[in-house]
This record gives structure tokens, sequence and C-alpha cells, in this order.
């Protein structure tokens, strides 16, 4: 064993270098990333004074984007005004120049979304900088008014970070690097829903007591093709199938008409004479937000909505659970 010993800490001053190179190569990718957002944003900022164009240029850009490029991420109409917020709001600030291409721009976001003023963004930025904060956890120390509550006792405070969930380098790659460069999140998206799904089909069963489980993967036929529900229940209050769908990404209309496919054909294959229509829950998980849509059948009654509306699992109850396991999940793969 003690033989090895000076292998070992070759081995590890290798893997050293790697780690290392790996970090330089992510922080010159975000510098890039965030010079990149900023001019655009510039362009963006002047074009839209420009009476030719106005507000209509973004509109038109967002356009030119989805016809010719959709599959470049973040380049849509919500995503290239951000681009001209973050240049209109640090671009007479030479405080923040050295400080931006140092944070990922999902934190650059969050902060953007939530700091009121000047100094409070640059609170957050510094300590972003310094603690190395994921997204998650910026977001966790805003919403529990950490700011506040440091101007307020204006002695340092220790801000509750779990320290498993610090920023390290490349491990935490921030999802928009992933997306510019064009390559697969290093966190299997199907691994991820595996263990979010695993952790609400045990919160379902244990809050939901109406809830009876059916079947994971559960398959259902439309016309000649196969499809398969993530999560089937049976809900014996409302005497009724719930199918639960779970998205990696942003809520997109179409998950609705999908849901509704399944609905139908649970209906016609399943659903006994004296029980209700089916009803679907949509989660989605996305890199800003949590969402949780319910597909109610049309021909129900608007008693029935309510009812239905009452007897399941509050939305935003779901949200927050959603919330709690994709950290859960990310966790765990980064352990």
């Amino acid at each position: 064993m003690n033989e090895l010993m000076p292998y070992n800490e070759q081995f590890k001053t290798i893997i050293d270098i790697i780690e290392s190179a790996r970090d330089r190569a992510y922080r010159k990718v975000n510098e890039e990333l965030i010079l990149m957002y900023r001019d655009i944003g510039k362009h963006i900022s002047e074009q839209s004074e420009n009476v030719e164009y106005g507000d209509a240029f973004v509109q038109k850009l967002a356009d030119f984007f989805a016809a010719n490029y959709p599959d470049l991420k973040g380049f849509n109409r919500r995503g290239l005004y951000r681009m001209k917020q973050f240049y209109e709001l640090y671009k007479d600030n030479p405080k923040v120049s050295t400080l931006l291409t140092q944070l990922s721009w999902s934190n650059h976001l969050k902060i953007m979304s939530a700091c009121k003023t000047m100094e409070e963004r640059l609170f957050y930025m510094n300590m972003c900088i310094k603690g190395k904060y994921s997204a998650r956890e910026l977001a966790r120390q805003i919403d529990s008014g950490y700011y506040e509550r440091y101007m307020l006792s204006q002695k340092p405070l220790t801000p509750a970070i779990d320290e498993s969930k610090k920023s390290t380098g490349n491990v935490f790659l921030d999802n928009y690097v992933l997306d510019f460069l064009d390559v697969p999140d290093p966190v299997s998206e199907r691994d991820l829903q595996k263990s979010i799904l695993r952790n609400l089909k045990s919160f379902i069963l244990e809050i939901g007591k109406d809830f009876t489980f059916i079947g994971e993967q559960y398959r259902v036929q439309v016309g000649k093709h196969d499809y398969y529900i993530d999560l089937l229940f049976y809900h014996r209050g409302l005497s009724c199938l719930a199918a639960f769908e779970l998205k990696i990404g942003e809520f997109k209309p179409e998950y609705v008409g999908k849901m509704n496919l399944y609905l139908e054909a649970l209906d016609r294959e399943m659903k006994k004479d004296n029980e209700n229509p089916s009803v679907g829950v949509i989660l989605c998980a996305s890199k800003d937000d949590e969402v949780v849509e319910f597909a109610l059948s049309r021909s129900l009654s608007p008693t029935m909505v309510s009812e239905y509306n009452l007897k399941l699992i509050d939305k935003k109850l779901l949200q927050r659970k959603l919330k709690e396991y994709i950290e859960l999940a990310e966790t765990i793969s980064e352990d």
C-alpha cells in the first residue's frame, strides 16, 4: 500500500492539472458568452432608438432567428430583451466592467430580475464571485432577503449556504454556456427526469391520500403509435385516472395538446362508465422556473372543474416540490 503512495500523489497532481485547465477553459468561454450578450444588447439598444426600426427591431430579430437558426437557444424575443436590458443597466457604470464576465448568465438574469438598485446588484455580484454561487444558491440568498438583512444589521452576516452547492469551476456548467457551445448537459436529462419522478411518486402517494399508483411509463395507444405516460394514478375522491407528465425545459402549449391525446386514450381504453373523465398534470422544470398546468376534459361542467381543482394537489405546492427535487437530483449528480 505504501509503495503506491508516490504514484497516487503523482496521479492526483495530474488530475489537478486537468481540473485547472477545465476551469480556465470554462471561465474563458463564459467570459466570451457574457461579452457576446453585452455586444448584442448594445446593438439592439442602438437600433431600437433608430426612428426607422424602433421597438419592432427586437421582434423582427427574434423572428429572423426562429426562421433561420431554430436550434440557437436564448435568442427569442424575451432573451433578446434581456441582452438589451443587460447592456443598458451597466453601460454607464465602470465599477461593474471587471465583474460582469466573472458571473454566469443565469446569475446575471436572477440579479437583473430581482434587484432594485445598482448597490444591491453589486452586492450580489461580489457575493457570487467570492462564494462561487450556483444560480439556485444565489436565488436562495436573494429570496431570503440577505441584502436587506445585511443593510439593517450593518455588520457581516454569514449566508446560509450549503457548501456542497457552491459552484466550483466547470463542475456546475451554466446551461447557457452549454447551449452556446451546443454540447449536451453533463447531467443526463433522462437521469434527471428519473430522479425527479421517483421523488414525485413518493410525494404524491404521501400527501395525496386519494391517489392510488397504477404504473410508470404507462403505455397508451393513439392511432397506430404507442406513447408512454410518466406516472399514472387513480384518484378515488374524483373517481378518475390522473396522468402526470414531467418535461425538462420551458413549458410549451403543445404539451397540453399531447396530454389531451393521452387523456382521450385513457378514457377510451380504461375509464369505466361510472367514472369521471381523466385529468392530466403537466410539470415543467426549466433553468429559470417550474411550471405546473392541469389538463381537464372539455366535457366537464364548471362545477366539476371546481371540484377537480379543489381535490387535486395544489399547483404552488407541486411547484415547490418540483424545485426541491430538481435541486436534490442535481446535488446527487454532482457528488
